[in-house]
């Protein structure tokens, strides 16, 4: 039996890249930044940055390239793969990727104005629950991702 699975969180280092195969499927790559902060043997704090290439397929790459822009956090889970390739330079270098990759965006949604979230839906982001002020009803919403109320939960 073997397992090759990693998990990740790191920020996107630029906005995700959606291609189609010759075949017609979706994949989108997402290029993350996971920062390490250790102390040295000095005793001083060093800021180490591992950059992972994450492609994501089909349906969730079409959805993820819409969803995401370059700085927004996420999780990804997926199988990681070395890569070789030739820089411009001739070096040979390594690139770390997570192929057939689950990605969770980590962001708040986005609010508009009067403070309700604004349309469209993050993933398998969970609603957000606030404590509701003494005297004050909030409106009740059935839609999917609307703000519950801890009253609201049924345990």
């Amino acid at each position: 039996m073997t397992l090759n699975k990693m998990m990740i969180i790191g920020n996107l280092g630029a906005d995700p890249e959606l291609r189609y195969t010759p075949s017609g499927k979706a994949v989108t790559e997402l290029r993350v930044a996971v920062n390490d902060n250790r102390k040295g043997p000095d005793g001083e704090w060093i800021e180490e940055t591992l950059w992972f290439r994450v492609s994501v397929w089909e349906q969730q790459a079409e959805r993820l390239a819409e969803q995401l822009r370059k700085g927004n956090k996420i999780y990804a889970e997926g199988q990681l793969k070395a890569r070789e390739y030739e820089a411009r330079d001739g070096q040979k270098r390594t690139s770390l990727e997570l192929a057939f990759a689950r990605v969770v965006n980590l962001e708040r949604r986005p609010r508009d104005e009067s403070g309700e979230n604004a349309g469209g839906s993050y993933g398998d982001a969970p609603p957000q629950v606030r404590q509701r002020d003494a005297g004050q009803t909030p409106p009740r919403s059935s839609a999917p991702g609307a703000e519950m109320d801890v009253d609201d939960i049924p345990f």
